[in-house]
């Protein structure tokens, strides 16, 4: 599997690895498509008279899995009309899963345009950044400054793009439901009794009896695409630690989405990777029991173009066939920086392994001086730059290696990411 060549990775292996890797596969778990054997696709899971039941989902076609059958996107919205929670997942770089989002958001507002918006990609200690920008004070490159988008989140604000232009211009609020990352990762490493009094108003108690829910998370776990250092005798150790941390996640989720949709009044739209919602078991779930509130979810998956796809009915309350292809809409280096004392300029902090930054040429230890001829002192900085290029462009990029001055050739050439050893 092509892993994760659409996000950009910062931090050391011992500190982050598990919460990236928990991210990659339950968050681009469907990258790229090759779901025949994909058993979290067909779980025995979901609403109990829909077990054993399945759908084939062909490429281009919209499913209601209640229904068995085809059905329009505007009788989908129809549908939607009674919930005050609706949760449409997504694979974060893929283009068409985030067009499909957009279409829903405008499809309800107008509809009716009481809504608001939730958030997985913004944690909450950030939400006042969303406020100015929904209010209109914050232009697109100090939004993505203020909010460090590409540190915080960092897949292509591209493909998001249209979604923020439309809640400003329409004055939607944006509600940020994710917990900090050093939170999460202190829930995995220490367990949640770890949290301070204060912490624990950030991420609520968890519920780790779930057994369906821990069958779909063993399903993701054990399959083939878990890289082979992950599958030591630590396993059901590993499996433990990021089990605490999808939990956390899944609760500080729903509980904030429940209180959106409380606080505010509005119905809200949640938009959040599609690991977070399958089979209803996930923060949809979580919003479900705090609220009561009627709810739907959206999921989409990809297919081949000339093939269908055996999913369970149990997935989702609709289900969308998503073309597969080769690579994402946008392009995106994964490669470790890391700031030093005493030193402004950005060091690699490790040799890439991803195909584009490796075939570059960049290494351990190389100091950044320019980016296409500009400095940049900030890995959000650097990440934005690279976010402006596109498939088939070169960014020259200036390092100091051992007291020598290089021109290294960054080629954006997606024919690269077919060989990732």
């Amino acid at each position: 599997m092509n892993h994760n060549p659409g996000k950009m990775i910062s931090g050391s292996w011992q500190k982050g690895a598990g919460i990236l890797l928990l991210t990659l596969i339950l968050a681009v778990w469907l990258w790229p498509q090759n779901a025949t054997g994909d058993r979290s696709l067909t779980l025995p899971l979901g609403p109990k008279k829909l077990r054993g039941q399945f759908l084939k989902v062909e490429s281009g076609r919209l499913y209601s899995a209640r229904k068995g059958k085809p059905v329009s996107f505007e009788a989908m919205v129809g549908e939607m009309k009674k919930a005050r929670l609706i949760h449409v997942g997504e694979t974060h770089d893929d283009l068409e899963m985030h067009e499909m989002q957009f279409r829903i958001i405008e499809a309800l507002y107008r509809q009716d345009p009481n809504l608001a918006i939730g958030l997985e990609q913004v944690t909450v200690d950030l939400q006042p950044v969303l406020n100015r920008w929904v209010a209109g004070e914050l232009d697109e490159e100090s939004f993505l400054r203020e909010i460090r988008w590409y540190v915080t989140w960092s897949f292509n604000y591209n493909y998001y793009k249209k979604i923020f232009d439309f809640a400003r211009d329409h004055r939607l609020p944006v509600f940020a439901l994710n917990a900090p990352r050093n939170l999460i990762s202190k829930v995995r490493l220490q367990g949640y009794e770890s949290l301070s009094e204060e912490e624990k108003q950030v991420i609520p108690p968890l519920d780790l009896s779930n057994q369906e829910h821990r069958l779909l998370l063993r399903t993701i776990f054990e399959s083939e695409e878990i890289p082979p250092q992950m599958k030591g005798t630590n396993l059901e150790t590993m499996f433990e630690a990021l089990y605490r941390a999808q939990v956390a996640w899944d609760e500080t989720m729903g509980r904030n989405a429940a209180r959106a949709v409380e606080g505010s009044g509005r119905r809200l739209v949640v938009l959040a990777g599609s690991g977070h919602m399958l089979y209803g078991l996930g923060l949809n779930l979580r919003a479900y029991l705090l609220s009561r509130l009627p709810q739907v979810t959206v999921i989409g998956v990809r297919v081949a173009e000339d093939t269908g796809l055996k999913v369970s009915r149990g997935l989702a309350d609709f289900i969308y066939g998503v073309k597969a292809r080769d690579y994402p809409a946008y392009p995106a280096v994964s490669l470790n920086l890391k700031k030093v004392e005493g030193l402004n300029n950005l060091v690699v902090a490790a040799r890439p392994t991803e195909a584009l930054a490796r075939t570059a040429g960049l290494e351990k230890g190389d100091v950044i001086l320019s980016v296409a001829d500009r400095q940049v002192f900030e890995v959000n900085d650097f990440r934005m730059m690279v976010a402006g290029y596109s498939w088939g462009e070169e960014i020259k990029i200036k390092v100091l290696r051992n007291g020598d001055v290089l021109t290294l050739s960054l080629k954006l050439d997606p024919s690269l990411l077919n060989n990732q050893k």
